[in-house]
Protein backbone atom coordinates (compact mmCIF):
# COMPACT_ATOMS: atom_id res chain seq x y z
CA UNK A 1 0.00 0.00 0.00
CA UNK A 2 1.09 3.59 -0.41
CA UNK A 3 2.48 5.27 2.67
CA UNK A 4 -0.10 7.20 4.67
CA UNK A 5 2.48 8.84 6.91
CA UNK A 6 1.56 12.52 7.11
CA UNK A 7 2.90 15.43 9.13
CA UNK A 8 0.57 16.90 11.74
CA UNK A 9 1.33 19.03 14.77
CA UNK A 10 -0.73 16.97 17.24
CA UNK A 11 -0.99 13.56 15.55
CA UNK A 12 1.19 10.84 14.15
CA UNK A 13 -0.30 8.99 11.17
CA UNK A 14 1.49 5.90 9.95
CA UNK A 15 1.04 2.50 8.36
CA UNK A 16 0.41 -0.04 11.12
CA UNK A 17 0.28 -2.92 8.64
CA UNK A 18 -0.63 -3.45 5.02
CA UNK A 19 -4.03 -1.83 4.55
CA UNK A 20 -4.09 -0.51 8.13
CA UNK A 21 -3.46 3.10 9.14
CA UNK A 22 -2.92 4.22 12.72
CA UNK A 23 -3.77 7.72 13.92
CA UNK A 24 -1.98 8.39 17.20
CA UNK A 25 -2.85 11.40 19.32
CA UNK A 26 0.59 12.77 20.14
CA UNK A 27 0.34 15.13 23.11
CA UNK A 28 1.50 12.74 25.84
CA UNK A 29 2.66 15.57 28.14
CA UNK A 30 -1.02 16.51 28.63
CA UNK A 31 -2.30 12.93 28.35
CA UNK A 32 -3.43 13.59 24.77
CA UNK A 33 -5.98 16.17 25.78
CA UNK A 34 -7.42 17.73 22.66
CA UNK A 35 -7.90 21.37 21.73
CA UNK A 36 -8.96 23.22 18.59
CA UNK A 37 -5.82 22.14 16.74
CA UNK A 38 -6.15 18.42 17.48
CA UNK A 39 -9.87 18.46 16.68
CA UNK A 40 -9.13 19.97 13.27
CA UNK A 41 -6.32 17.50 12.62
CA UNK A 42 -8.38 14.46 13.67
CA UNK A 43 -11.11 15.58 11.29
CA UNK A 44 -8.62 16.08 8.47
CA UNK A 45 -6.79 12.80 9.12
CA UNK A 46 -9.93 10.66 9.09
CA UNK A 47 -11.19 12.43 5.97
CA UNK A 48 -7.90 11.74 4.19
CA UNK A 49 -7.76 8.09 5.27
CA UNK A 50 -11.35 7.49 4.23
CA UNK A 51 -10.49 8.82 0.77
CA UNK A 52 -7.31 6.69 0.52
CA UNK A 53 -8.21 3.50 -1.36
CA UNK A 54 -5.15 1.71 0.05
CA UNK A 55 -6.48 2.02 3.61
CA UNK A 56 -8.84 -0.73 4.81
CA UNK A 57 -8.89 -0.14 8.59
CA UNK A 58 -8.11 2.85 10.81
CA UNK A 59 -6.78 2.44 14.36
CA UNK A 60 -7.07 5.38 16.78
CA UNK A 61 -4.48 5.40 19.57
CA UNK A 62 -2.94 7.69 22.17
CA UNK A 63 0.80 8.15 22.71
CA UNK A 64 2.30 7.53 26.13
CA UNK A 65 0.60 6.07 29.17
CA UNK A 66 -2.94 7.35 28.55
CA UNK A 67 -5.39 7.24 25.66
CA UNK A 68 -6.91 10.71 26.14
CA UNK A 69 -7.74 12.98 29.05
CA UNK A 70 -10.49 14.56 26.95
CA UNK A 71 -10.77 18.29 26.46
CA UNK A 72 -7.73 20.45 27.15
CA UNK A 73 -8.70 22.53 30.19
CA UNK A 74 -7.05 25.65 28.78
CA UNK A 75 -9.25 25.27 25.71
CA UNK A 76 -12.30 24.86 27.94
CA UNK A 77 -11.32 27.93 29.95
CA UNK A 78 -11.06 29.95 26.76
CA UNK A 79 -14.47 28.67 25.74
CA UNK A 80 -16.00 29.74 29.07
CA UNK A 81 -14.85 33.31 28.41
CA UNK A 82 -15.77 33.47 24.72
CA UNK A 83 -18.95 34.65 23.06
CA UNK A 84 -21.94 32.41 22.48
CA UNK A 85 -21.32 32.58 18.72
CA UNK A 86 -17.71 31.42 19.17
CA UNK A 87 -18.86 28.56 21.39
CA UNK A 88 -21.47 27.41 18.89
CA UNK A 89 -18.94 27.34 16.05
CA UNK A 90 -16.35 25.62 18.23
CA UNK A 91 -18.81 22.99 19.49
CA UNK A 92 -19.96 22.30 15.93
CA UNK A 93 -16.37 21.57 14.92
CA UNK A 94 -16.00 19.10 17.79
CA UNK A 95 -19.33 17.42 16.99
CA UNK A 96 -18.33 17.26 13.33
CA UNK A 97 -15.04 15.55 14.16
CA UNK A 98 -16.79 12.86 16.21
CA UNK A 99 -19.26 12.35 13.37
CA UNK A 100 -16.38 12.06 10.90
CA UNK A 101 -14.92 9.19 12.93
CA UNK A 102 -18.25 7.44 13.51
CA UNK A 103 -19.33 7.73 9.87
CA UNK A 104 -15.97 6.67 8.39
CA UNK A 105 -16.68 4.14 5.64
CA UNK A 106 -13.76 2.01 6.83
CA UNK A 107 -13.82 -0.01 10.07
CA UNK A 108 -12.34 1.93 12.98
CA UNK A 109 -10.69 0.51 16.10
CA UNK A 110 -9.87 2.42 19.29
CA UNK A 111 -6.73 1.22 21.11
CA UNK A 112 -7.24 2.37 24.72
CA UNK A 113 -4.70 2.30 27.53
CA UNK A 114 -4.61 4.23 30.80
CA UNK A 115 -7.19 6.96 31.21
CA UNK A 116 -9.99 7.82 28.80
CA UNK A 117 -11.77 10.81 30.30
CA UNK A 118 -14.61 13.00 29.04
CA UNK A 119 -14.15 13.44 25.33
CA UNK A 120 -11.67 10.56 25.39
CA UNK A 121 -14.62 8.28 26.18
CA UNK A 122 -16.43 9.87 23.25
CA UNK A 123 -13.57 9.11 20.89
CA UNK A 124 -13.55 5.45 21.94
CA UNK A 125 -17.34 5.23 21.63
CA UNK A 126 -17.29 6.83 18.17
CA UNK A 127 -15.09 4.01 16.84
CA UNK A 128 -16.71 0.79 15.64
CA UNK A 129 -14.65 -1.36 17.98
CA UNK A 130 -12.82 -0.42 21.20
CA UNK A 131 -10.11 -2.63 22.67
CA UNK A 132 -8.83 -1.72 26.13
CA UNK A 133 -5.79 -2.62 28.16
CA UNK A 134 -6.57 -4.04 31.57
CA UNK A 135 -5.24 -0.83 33.12
CA UNK A 136 -7.72 1.35 31.24
CA UNK A 137 -10.16 3.53 33.16
CA UNK A 138 -13.10 5.54 31.84
CA UNK A 139 -14.96 8.55 33.21
CA UNK A 140 -17.59 10.75 31.60
CA UNK A 141 -16.27 13.57 33.74
CA UNK A 142 -17.75 16.78 32.34
CA UNK A 143 -20.18 17.46 35.21
CA UNK A 144 -17.21 17.91 37.56
CA UNK A 145 -16.43 21.09 35.63
CA UNK A 146 -19.98 22.38 35.50
CA UNK A 147 -20.57 21.34 31.90
CA UNK A 148 -22.13 18.28 30.28
CA UNK A 149 -21.12 15.59 27.76
CA UNK A 150 -23.28 17.01 25.00
CA UNK A 151 -21.34 16.25 21.80
CA UNK A 152 -20.16 12.84 23.01
CA UNK A 153 -23.54 11.94 24.52
CA UNK A 154 -25.07 10.26 21.45
CA UNK A 155 -22.01 8.04 21.00
CA UNK A 156 -21.94 6.99 24.65
CA UNK A 157 -25.69 6.26 24.54
CA UNK A 158 -25.21 4.17 21.39
CA UNK A 159 -22.39 2.23 23.06
CA UNK A 160 -23.89 1.46 26.47
CA UNK A 161 -27.59 2.40 26.36
CA UNK A 162 -29.37 5.41 27.82
CA UNK A 163 -29.55 4.39 31.50
CA UNK A 164 -25.89 3.44 31.76
CA UNK A 165 -24.89 6.57 29.87
CA UNK A 166 -26.92 8.75 32.26
CA UNK A 167 -25.37 6.99 35.23
CA UNK A 168 -21.86 7.57 33.93
CA UNK A 169 -22.55 11.23 33.11
CA UNK A 170 -24.40 12.09 36.32
CA UNK A 171 -22.00 10.41 38.75
CA UNK A 172 -18.77 10.99 36.75
CA UNK A 173 -17.71 7.63 38.23
CA UNK A 174 -14.44 6.25 36.95
CA UNK A 175 -14.88 2.64 35.90
CA UNK A 176 -12.27 0.03 35.07
CA UNK A 177 -11.77 -2.01 31.95
CA UNK A 178 -13.76 -4.99 33.25
CA UNK A 179 -16.86 -2.90 33.87
CA UNK A 180 -16.41 -1.07 30.56
CA UNK A 181 -16.44 -4.49 28.89
CA UNK A 182 -19.51 -5.61 30.83
CA UNK A 183 -21.60 -2.57 29.79
CA UNK A 184 -20.43 -2.54 26.17
CA UNK A 185 -18.21 0.52 26.20
CA UNK A 186 -15.36 -1.69 24.95
CA UNK A 187 -15.59 -5.07 23.26
CA UNK A 188 -12.32 -6.65 24.34
CA UNK A 189 -9.84 -6.30 27.22
CA UNK A 190 -6.22 -7.43 27.03
CA UNK A 191 -3.16 -7.20 29.26
CA UNK A 192 -1.30 -3.97 28.67
CA UNK A 193 1.67 -5.83 27.18
CA UNK A 194 -0.72 -7.73 24.91
CA UNK A 195 -2.79 -4.75 23.78
CA UNK A 196 -1.16 -4.44 20.37
CA UNK A 197 -1.51 -8.17 19.76
CA UNK A 198 -5.23 -7.93 20.59
CA UNK A 199 -5.64 -4.99 18.22
CA UNK A 200 -3.75 -6.82 15.48
CA UNK A 201 -5.95 -9.90 15.91
CA UNK A 202 -9.11 -7.84 15.39
CA UNK A 203 -7.55 -5.98 12.46
CA UNK A 204 -6.66 -9.32 10.85
CA UNK A 205 -10.33 -10.29 11.02
CA UNK A 206 -11.44 -6.96 9.58
CA UNK A 207 -9.23 -7.12 6.49
CA UNK A 208 -10.75 -10.53 5.64
CA UNK A 209 -14.09 -8.84 4.94
CA UNK A 210 -14.99 -7.18 1.67
CA UNK A 211 -14.42 -3.40 1.87
CA UNK A 212 -17.64 -2.58 0.05
CA UNK A 213 -19.55 -5.05 2.22
CA UNK A 214 -18.17 -3.34 5.32
CA UNK A 215 -19.19 0.04 3.97
CA UNK A 216 -22.68 -1.34 3.37
CA UNK A 217 -22.81 -2.78 6.90
CA UNK A 218 -22.01 0.58 8.43
CA UNK A 219 -24.55 2.38 6.27
CA UNK A 220 -27.31 -0.15 6.96
CA UNK A 221 -26.71 -0.48 10.69
CA UNK A 222 -26.74 3.31 11.03
CA UNK A 223 -30.39 3.18 9.92
CA UNK A 224 -31.45 0.39 12.29
CA UNK A 225 -32.87 0.92 15.77
CA UNK A 226 -33.69 -1.67 18.45
CA UNK A 227 -37.37 -2.50 18.56
CA UNK A 228 -40.12 -3.92 16.37
CA UNK A 229 -39.08 -4.82 12.86
CA UNK A 230 -41.71 -3.25 10.64
CA UNK A 231 -42.40 -3.37 6.93
CA UNK A 232 -40.11 -0.43 6.12
CA UNK A 233 -37.15 -2.11 7.81
CA UNK A 234 -37.85 -5.43 6.12
CA UNK A 235 -38.00 -3.68 2.75
CA UNK A 236 -34.79 -1.77 3.44
CA UNK A 237 -32.92 -4.97 4.26
CA UNK A 238 -34.38 -6.84 1.28
CA UNK A 239 -33.49 -4.07 -1.15
CA UNK A 240 -29.99 -3.78 0.31
CA UNK A 241 -29.06 -7.45 0.10
CA UNK A 242 -30.61 -7.78 -3.36
CA UNK A 243 -28.47 -4.91 -4.61
CA UNK A 244 -25.25 -6.06 -2.94
CA UNK A 245 -25.58 -9.67 -4.13
CA UNK A 246 -25.14 -8.42 -7.68
CA UNK A 247 -21.88 -6.56 -7.09
CA UNK A 248 -18.49 -7.58 -8.42
CA UNK A 249 -17.23 -7.84 -4.84
CA UNK A 250 -19.95 -10.38 -3.98
CA UNK A 251 -19.14 -12.44 -7.06
CA UNK A 252 -15.46 -12.44 -6.09
CA UNK A 253 -16.27 -13.37 -2.50
CA UNK A 254 -18.33 -16.42 -3.48
CA UNK A 255 -15.79 -17.47 -6.11
CA UNK A 256 -12.95 -17.23 -3.58
CA UNK A 257 -14.86 -19.28 -1.01
CA UNK A 258 -15.80 -22.00 -3.48
CA UNK A 259 -12.27 -21.97 -4.92
CA UNK A 260 -10.77 -22.27 -1.43
CA UNK A 261 -8.56 -19.23 -1.94
CA UNK A 262 -8.30 -15.79 -0.33
CA UNK A 263 -10.49 -13.13 -1.86
CA UNK A 264 -8.74 -10.50 -3.94
CA UNK A 265 -9.13 -7.85 -1.23
CA UNK A 266 -7.34 -9.85 1.50
CA UNK A 267 -3.76 -8.62 2.07
CA UNK A 268 -1.10 -11.23 1.45
CA UNK A 269 0.15 -12.53 4.80
CA UNK A 270 3.81 -12.19 3.86
CA UNK A 271 3.41 -8.45 3.27
CA UNK A 272 3.40 -5.70 5.91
Amino acid sequence: MSSVATLYATLQVRNRARGVAQVTMARPAVFNAFDEAMIAELDAAFAALEADASVRVVVLAGAGTHFSAGADLQWMQRASQATHEWNVADARRFAGMLSRIEACAKPTVARVQGAALGGGVGLAAACDIAIAADNATFSVSEAKFGILPAAIGPYVVNAVGKRQAKRLALTTERIGAAEALAIGLVQRVAPLDGLDAAVDAVVAQLVEGGPQAQREIKQLFAQLEPGPIGASVRELTAQTIARVRGTEEAREGFAAFLGKRPAAWVPQRDET
